[in-house]
């Protein structure tokens, strides 16, 4: 069992325990299955290593959870789990996916109607069955409907963070052969689209029938769809499709250019082509019969008189225009990263210390890190009042002063995530708000107001209050879960400019707040941005490499995102 389905059956235990009315336990178990989720190593094979008492040491792991865990690693089931299932034989994970039905909604859907899955949930609210029942009522049913055709939309898409690190695993598994050569992802993956349909694996093989067959045999393969010589197509039990194909050498560079862009993109490539009396596919560039470049994207991108274009702008947005007339922007990267401002410590409910988190970015080789806890509203989460927030920041003190006395520049810096009220005031006194390095604020609950309400909602407080510099995930948006808030963006990009607060573009897998158009618009407008993780355990700060992704995907520069610059630069910008 791998450390994603432990995680997953561990989060849906923590739902049967709410559902239940269970206290502190679904936390721990909410904790437990975060922890599984970005471990870097195999939970398998540290148990085999070192037994209960190695799993007993990762964090959040305690002795309870740790045997759980190893039940599920040498039995492959957990019968604490099975037992819920038994009491409570509903499709858990595909219900609680519609915004605003939580556990306790999920329970007594199933009870008064039989809900159990998400087409009976849709059944039930197209026939008017929902809204008589107490603490449901009209309004919550027409969400519901609503819900469910989002996900409905969004149905055979897997978030990138769920399946990129699967896509890795088997292209280094086949990486590691001998009879590869060449080997690259293509397709949207290789585009970091924010979702994902399948998955595309190039490779050039003199010998490709060993690599079939290790690639149909994989571990993780539940169906194979076709195994050929030069094509093989698998389903995985995530529930994707991954394809792999054999290019010839000389071919290799056309075959990437083809089977990466997108479809606008490829056509307007092949546009130029033929206006210059030549045809591309992914064999080549050719005039007539004769082959004219085919072995590297840059050979094909020169020849039609352009620079090569990063994958990720891919989009047909204009890239090509920019590429032939060399305005091509120098896109941002990991590297460039100076620090990360949005990190939750122990103080709110988070996993790590701040000592821990700072010791970790160090790592990174940041040369700061914010800790934006969360402020007191957000009392699931152990908000912090005014008193807390001032007590932490003694510590930040400290542990600066430490720092200081070992010769390491490193800075920690004292912030904040403040919750916007639905009046559009802060939760947190100004007073306190002042003595911070910046404030950041967003909107953390009754997400469904109407547009102009929450347009005033957001630009009155993280435009107008002078302590906020930056507006957490802007627009509000799960992916797979709940679309972004009715909001009129235009007005929210001119507020920014007017105020110089900056746009978060948060990196969690699961928001990629902003999207890519939005990152595009706020660049045009010369709105500064922020990329930030909202990790909630150090090692989570590792998935700035997705937001990097996005913000590259808007064609951001490192002048566009503020924690790219110097900290003294970063926090002059914000005052």
């Amino acid at each position: 069992m791998k450390n994603q389905e432990i995680a997953k059956m561990f989060y849906e235990i923590s739902k049967f325990l709410e559902m239940d009315n269970v206290s502190f336990k679904p936390y721990a178990y909410q904790k437990a299955a975060l922890t599984l989720e970005t471990l870097k190593d195999d939970i398998g094979e540290i148990y085999r290593k070192g037994g209960l008492k190695a799993l007993k040491e990762i964090p959040n792991i305690g002795e309870n959870i740790a045997k759980k865990i190893k039940e599920v690693l040498t039995t492959g089931r957990l019968r604490y789990y099975e037992e819920f299932k038994k009491k409570m034989p509903i499709d858990l994970d595909e219900i609680v996916r519609v915004e605003g039905v939580g556990p306790i909604k999920a329970k007594v859907l199933y009870e008064k109607l039989g809900v159990a899955n998400l087409r009976q949930l849709e059944e039930a609210a197209r026939s008017g069955k929902i809204a008589p029942i107490a603490g449901f009522g009209e309004k919550t049913q027409a969400n519901i409907i609503e819900a469910v055709e989002f996900l409905k939309r969004s149905h055979g898409r897997f978030l990138l963070g769920e399946i990129l690190p699967v896509a890795n695993e088997v292209a280094d598994r086949l990486r590691a052969l001998k009879e590869v050569k060449k080997i690259e992802i293509a397709g949207s993956l290789r585009r970091m689209k924010e979702t994902i349909g399948d998955v595309d694996i190039l490779i050039t093989s003199d010998d490709p029938s060993r690599v079939m067959d290790v690639f149909t045999s994989q571990p993780g393969v539940v169906k194979i769809w076709g195994k050929g010589s030069t094509k093989s197509s698998v389903r995985m039990k995530e529930g994707f499709d991954m394809d792999l194909r054999v290019i010839p050498s000389r071919s290799y560079g056309a075959a990437l250019q083809y089977f990466t862009g997108s479809k606008e993109h490829n056509i307007a490539l092949r546009k130029i082509a033929m206006d210059r009396g030549l045809k591309l596919n992914e064999w080549g560039l050719f005039k007539g019969s004769h082959l004219i470049a085919s072995e590297t994207e840059e050979d094909i991108y020169r020849a039609l008189g352009s620079s090569w274009i990063p994958p990720e702008i891919r989009e047909g947005r204009g890239e090509i225009d920019a590429a032939r007339d060399g305005t091509l922007p120098d896109l941002i990267s990991v590297k460039d990263i100076r620090g990360d401002l949005h990190v939750h410590s122990n103080w709110d409910g988070g996993a790590d210390s701040i000592w821990d988190i700072a010791q970790f970015a160090m790592k990174m080789g940041y040369d700061y890190v914010g800790i934006s806890d969360h402020t007191r509203f957000l009392k699931i989460e152990r908000g912090l009042d005014e008193k807390k927030i001032r007590e932490r920041n003694g510590e930040i003190d400290r542990l600066n002063e430490k720092l200081k006395r070992s010769g390491r520049r490193f800075k920690i810096l004292k912030g904040c995530e403040a919750n916007i009220m639905t009046d559009g005031s802060i939760d947190i006194e100004d007073e306190v708000l002042a003595e911070l390095d910046y404030v950041i604020a967003g909107v953390h609950s009754r997400v469904k107001m109407t547009r102009a309400a929450m347009t005033e909602r957001i630009c009155r407080a993280a435009m107008e209050n002078p302590y906020v510099d930056i507006l957490s995930h802007p627009t509000g948006r799960i992916l797979k879960r709940r679309d972004e808030y009715e909001i009129d963006f235009d007005q929210i990009l001119k507020a920014a400019q007017k105020t110089g607060t900056a746009l978060e573009v948060n990196s969690y897998f699961e928001r990629l707040d902003l999207n890519d158009v939005n990152i595009l618009r706020a660049k045009k407008a010369g709105i500064r941005m922020c990329v930030n993780t909202d990790a909630h355990r150090a090692d989570q700060m590792h998935q700035i490499t997705f937001g990097i992704a996005q913000a590259r995907r808007g064609w951001a520069e490192k002048k566009d995102i503020i924690n790219a610059w110097p900290v003294e630069k970063m926090l002059a910008s914000l005052r």
